[in-house]
């Protein structure tokens, strides 16, 4: 419904960050951290003003529309036909003038977006419902005007008034439904940390900005803070998460001479870095170029009013020229036979047809509110009912992103809750995520901890501490292997097959036995896979993270195929190859890694739960972080297609009896519909639209 003003926006918006980034790509680079955050903030400053413009025009149309209400009331009261068909009289010297002064402003006013619509779709060579509103009200008023000025025959002003204020409405209806243009951009932008601690010749630390950061300058990472830029480690241990930008689930342990991703955080441990890549350069930065080019290399398909109002938009042209030459030819007068055809052609344009859509559109986004799902791209929902695929990223959306406790095997005369009490108490001082997850195991199994005497972190290895005198290690398979102990190599050797983490707990130089832990699988994501096997779509799943864990997730779930280990890049390399062959493909992610995917989708779903970049990028958004939600967008989507057929049929209908009808083919016995009798058949399936779209229940 009217997608030529949106695509207009979309277009000029398209053409204007391309003109950007060509400016951009040709200017000199001075230095090589020329565009590290000059860029960004020229997207952010872009991207905001073209949300700006989205909230400008749906305010636009709202204030149209009030305007136009007010001026119709005196249109409707003074007109002749209305007057007739109510049986009230209401008159006074010069009123047609009146009437003609007041339908002159609203046809201008209330009809601008319309007539300038229909330019636009004219010069496409694409008419569409804009084309059809801008017929009916350039008829409707030229004939009219030319009857207040001597020409015999009835004004249609009320219906020329009523027409723009139902199109104004459904338009603004639908513009409120729609979520303005993508902030993802930003909110990539947003990820980075806008200072460093700069390291200077003297070895002295400076706060400085990021944008001001020079390849080969030397930079402090503090515990738990984002890494700023791209670099090599130059002193420094600590675990990095980089599941936002990867997806990989698990902390990567860093030490020096090893790569780290600028928004990536910071564990336990200082490191100090020193940059090697910025602004464009930098891997933010190149998955922000990816998902712009993703946005605007987007189709867009034109809905479903669009291509019923095209084809009325034909129909009124034929039936039109075709009643005038018609009865001119039976001899009636010119005066007569041109009421004919605009009695024709204002009828061709049915009020409901511009209601059609958006009152199920407004609904079906309500229903859909109520389910926890947020959309954000209509055309894309709407096409939702024909995915043959659904492509899940892993962590965070299969699973949780979070550890939990999957096996714990204790040697012989060790208790399995003593052995958990003691791993617990030491893991509970650590903010490690492998500790958080023992942690959980312990809480939820009520086992009490115990405070340790001693405590320490050894790095790379693992925790020691003291516990009721005894001396309690929780340490790495590589610790056990230095220390030469046995240990059940048959139970070890199986889960590191299925990709789980696996952690050794010595007591008092003895070993008491091991505890592997894995990402937690979500007890939802297997439903959902089942009820999308139900509904004959493919399951797949494309992770960052390795295979053997991908693999161990994938079969818990009975997922029909995987892709692991892929980078940001090749995630969207994968879904475009997916559709060539002819999928339409869903993509369902939480990460900034997902985003081109989730770009290049015919649907993106993005996790809740997740980060902003993610969510700003798709089409529809999971409050609940519930992969069964996907499959709710798909019977949601087949269910609004559904329903928004059967009110184009009963917005359509009537015209289909009442065009030839206003043509008069049914004269020679008599029938001839007034445009009276048209109005009333107007006004009841207007009524008829507005009560099935009432009734829809999703």
């Amino acid at each position: 419904m009217f997608k030529n003003e949106h695509d207009h926006y979309e277009q000029h918006k398209n053409e204007h960050d391309k003109k950007h980034h060509q400016e951009q790509s040709h200017e000199p680079h001075h230095n090589e951290n020329h565009d590290n955050h000059t860029h960004p903030d020229q997207e952010d400053h872009e991207h905001n003003a073209h949300g700006h413009d989205h909230g400008h025009m749906i305010a636009d149309f709202k204030k149209r529309f009030y305007i136009s209400i007010v001026v119709t009331i005196p249109i409707l009261l003074l007109s002749p036909m209305i007057q007739e068909f109510f049986n009230f009289e209401l008159t006074f010297p010069g009123a047609k003038y009146v009437l003609f002064v007041l339908a002159t402003f609203i046809f201008f006013y209330g009809g601008k977006p319309f007539l300038t619509g229909s330019i636009d779709e004219l010069k496409q060579k694409n008419p569409g419902m804009m084309t059809l509103i801008a017929l009916a009200i350039v008829v409707a008023y030229v004939y009219s005007s030319l009857t207040v000025f001597g020409l015999s025959g009835n004004n249609f002003f009320w219906e020329l008034a009523t027409l723009i204020d139902i199109m104004l409405l459904g338009h603004w209806i639908e513009m409120r439904s729609v979520m303005g243009a993508s902030n993802a951009l930003e909110e990539l932008v947003k990820m980075m940390p806008s200072e460093a601690h700069i390291i200077d010749e003297n070895d002295e630390i400076k706060d400085v900005s990021v944008s001001s950061l020079q390849h080969g300058d030397k930079v402090l990472v503090k515990p738990g803070e984002k890494i700023p830029v791209d670099g090599s480690i130059l002193k420094g241990h600590s675990a990095v998460n980089e599941s936002l930008l990867t997806g990989e689930s698990v902390p990567i342990d860093k030490e020096k001479d090893d790569d780290v991703i600028g928004g990536s955080i910071n564990g336990e441990g200082s490191l100090t870095i020193q940059v090697e890549k910025t602004g464009e350069d930098s891997y933010l930065s190149q998955v922000v170029t990816m998902v712009k080019e993703a946005q605007e290399s987007r189709s867009k398909t034109q809905d479903l009013s669009n291509r019923a109002a095209k084809w009325l938009f034909y129909i009124a042209l034929g039936a039109g020229a075709i009643t005038l030459t018609v009865w001119l030819g039976l001899g009636y007068s010119f005066s007569y036979a041109l009421e004919r055809m605009v009695t024709v052609m204002v009828i061709a344009c049915p009020h409901a047809l511009g209601l059609a859509a958006p009152l199920v559109v407004a609904r079906s986004t309500a229903l859909a509110a109520k389910q926890g799902l947020l959309i954000r791209n209509r055309t894309n929902f709407e096409e939702a009912r024909n995915i043959e695929a659904v492509v899940f990223d892993k962590t965070g959306t299969l699973t949780e992103g979070e550890f939990g406790v999957t096996n714990i095997l204790t040697e012989e005369n060790y208790d399995q809750d003593k052995m958990l009490q003691m791993a617990a108490s030491l893991e509970v001082q650590s903010e490690h995520p492998i500790a958080r997850g023992i942690v959980e195991k312990a809480k939820e199994q009520k086992i009490s901890f115990i405070e340790p005497k001693a405590f320490e972190s050894m790095t790379g290895k693992g925790l020691r501490g003291t516990i009721n005198d005894n001396e309690i290690l929780v340490v790495s398979p590589g610790y056990v292997q230095e220390q030469e102990l046995n240990y059940n190599e048959e139970n070890f050797n199986e889960w590191s097959e299925q990709g789980k983490t696996v952690v050794f707990v010595i007591i008092n130089d003895k070993l008491a036995g091991m505890i592997a832990l894995a990402d937690k699988v979500r007890e939802s994501a297997a439903q959902a896979i089942s009820r999308l096997k139900e509904l004959n779509i493919e399951s797949q799943m494309l992770t960052g993270d390795n295979y053997k864990v991908a693999q161990w997730v994938a079969k818990q779930l009975n997922v029909d195929q995987v892709v692991a280990e892929v980078l940001p890049h090749e995630k969207a390399d994968k879904i475009k190859e997916i559709k060539k062959n002819g999928k339409k493909i869903a993509m369902t992610g939480d990460g900034v890694n997902d985003a081109p995917a989730l770009a290049n989708a015919d649907l993106g779903i993005a996790i809740g739960a997740g980060t902003d970049v993610a969510m700003e990028t798709a089409d529809v958004v999971l409050v609940r972080s519930n992969p069964e939600d996907v499959v709710s967008i798909v019977d949601l989507s087949r269910s609004t297609y559904k329903k928004m057929i059967q009110n184009l049929w009963w917005a359509a209908g009537y015209n289909i009896v009442t065009i030839p009808l206003a043509a008069g083919i049914l004269s020679p016995i008599g029938i001839v519909l007034s445009p009276a009798v048209g109005a009333v058949l107007m006004s009841l399936s207007t009524v008829i639209v507005a009560i099935n779209a009432r009734m829809f229940k999703g």
